[in-house]
């Protein structure tokens, strides 16, 4: 009997296998979930050709559904969140997402089958944008950021905009509405946040928070932060042009070889540069407790 109980439950994970990936959207409080097969078999699915597809960089063909017809009754002033596996997020308006005319950008949900899989997103590795990726035609008429195509999308949901969740984000209501401070928080909701927070605020955990336990800015020349934010892998070699000799890296704070009679680096949040070869240890942690605790 446990032999045949075996069997089926075998035969059970293949059958579910076989079904895909699944997909969670939450729209005006209901859950639903979707399965690769289910996307696929939509009656608004479609084939959709993306001449200049932003992740993978050339002309991508996809089986598609256009989020209009997947998440109908989303409230235009409202904004949907696109939570990856990784825990990158974005929140689009939903008014540029339902949008359906001929003058505006269309957003699709494209599927990855699962007998068909999408080629890696970089050579040599086996990622791809699937399984559920959103990508856009007609980016000629509209502005489309590359953060608004996410890919390897875990779960979708209806959620208030940035500045209703997130008030200690916005500029301040004395700002004028031309200020280059406004102008800056609109490209830091649409291109930071899916992967930084800010004081603690955001959806994001891709990155370190920008501002605690410190700014980037207090460590980091405006130079070297604006190659950073363009190159986040930094590049392939890097020489400190105070020792034109020596290849060097940033290092993360938190030595316990350091303490705070003499080097900065004892703080986590601290950063310096260190030749990649240090036997400074840079990972260690530091066990804390109270002396009425410790073990006598």
């Amino acid at each position: 009997m446990r032999v045949a109980i075996a069997v089926v439950l075998a035969l059970a994970a293949l059958i579910g296998a076989a079904d895909g990936a699944e997909l969670t959207t939450t729209v005006a409080g209901r859950v639903d979930r979707h399965t690769t097969e289910s996307l696929l078999a939509h009656p608004a699915a479609t084939t959709i050709n993306v001449p200049s597809d932003v992740s993978y960089k050339r002309a991508m063909s996809y089986r598609a559904v256009p989020v209009s017809a997947l998440l109908g009754g989303v409230p235009r002033e409202d904004a949907v969140r696109f939570v990856a596996a990784d825990g990158f997020a974005a929140s689009i308006p939903a008014s540029m997402l339902m949008a359906a005319t001929e003058d505006a950008p269309r957003a699709y949900l494209a599927i990855e089958p699962a007998n068909a899989p999408w080629p890696p997103l970089k050579a040599g590795a086996k990622e791809t944008a699937g399984p559920f990726y959103l990508v856009w035609l007609r980016t000629d008429r509209g502005r489309v950021s590359p953060e608004q195509w996410p890919y390897q999308i875990a779960r979708i949901e209806d959620v208030a905009p940035v500045a209703v969740r997130f008030p200690g984000l916005i500029p301040a209501a004395a700002v004028p509405p031309n200020d280059p401070i406004r102008h800056g928080f609109a490209v830091f909701s649409t291109s930071c946040l899916p992967c930084h927070s800010l004081n603690l605020q955001g959806d994001a955990r891709v990155g370190p928070d920008l501002n605690v336990p410190f700014s980037p800015t207090e460590y980091m020349r405006e130079d070297s932060l604006r190659l950073l934010v363009r190159n986040p892998q930094g590049p392939a070699s890097s020489y400190d042009p105070a020792e034109p000799g020596f290849m060097k890296r940033v290092h993360r704070g938190g030595s316990f070889l350091c303490t705070d009679q003499y080097c900065s680096r004892y703080m986590v949040g601290a950063r310096d540069k260190g030749e990649p070869s240090t036997s400074t240890n840079h990972l260690g942690f530091r066990c804390v407790s109270q002396p009425s605790r410790r073990t006598k």
